[in-house]
């Protein structure tokens, strides 16, 4: 038998890929806490709690604005199912935490959606789940965002584009008040 046949077969780890965004993340340095662009391994029985108390939270957030726990993740499996999910919880007393377009109080949770946006004060994360078999662990991957990751995920323009497909807003003018156009024009 070859050293590849009586190796243990390797088992995928569920991993929560998490790109981060504040507008004054270069000036503030609010991120120099956070290992970016490698992979992290966390116990299956650990809380992961991002906040700005060292002692207590994994992820470290570098702004008096954070909470001690700002919020955490409890990484668990699905009552008779394989599928491992991940649960969010508002740690935070102050600021209300923002899950896709669902508002958590101090100590709601609720499960984290396979792709969504995280909000809080000036903070936009983007969470996305890559599914794993893994019991004893799970990975954290995290980023950095250039842009706002709100602008970044295409939202649609509150201006209205006229029928010509020429936005008003590609040439600058000096009048900035909204024209009433006919719709029938």
């Amino acid at each position: 038998m070859t050293s590849v046949e009586a190796a243990d077969t390797e088992e995928t780890v569920t991993c929560l890929h998490m790109t981060f965004y504040h507008p004054c993340q270069d000036a503030k340095m609010m991120f120099r806490g956070l290992n970016f662009c490698k992979r992290e391994q966390v116990r299956a029985d650990e809380t992961a709690k991002f906040g700005r108390d060292s002692n207590v939270c994994r992820y470290n957030l570098m702004d008096t604005r954070v909470s001690r726990i700002q919020f955490s993740l409890q990484f668990y499996r699905k009552l008779n199912s394989s599928e491992y999910c991940f649960e969010i919880k508002n740690m935070s007393k102050k600021t209300k935490l923002i899950v896709n377009q669902t508002e958590l109080g101090y100590l709601n949770k609720i499960d984290l959606p396979w792709k969504c946006i995280i909000c809080f004060g000036d903070y936009q994360i983007l969470a996305e789940i890559q599914e794993g078999e893994s019991m004893d662990y799970f990975a954290t991957y995290l980023r950095l965002a250039e842009v706002p990751i709100l602008q970044e995920r295409c939202l649609p323009s509150l201006r209205p584009i006229p029928e010509t497909g020429i936005s008003s807003s590609l040439f600058p003018s000096q009048d900035k008040r909204p024209i009433e156009i006919d719709e029938n024009e």
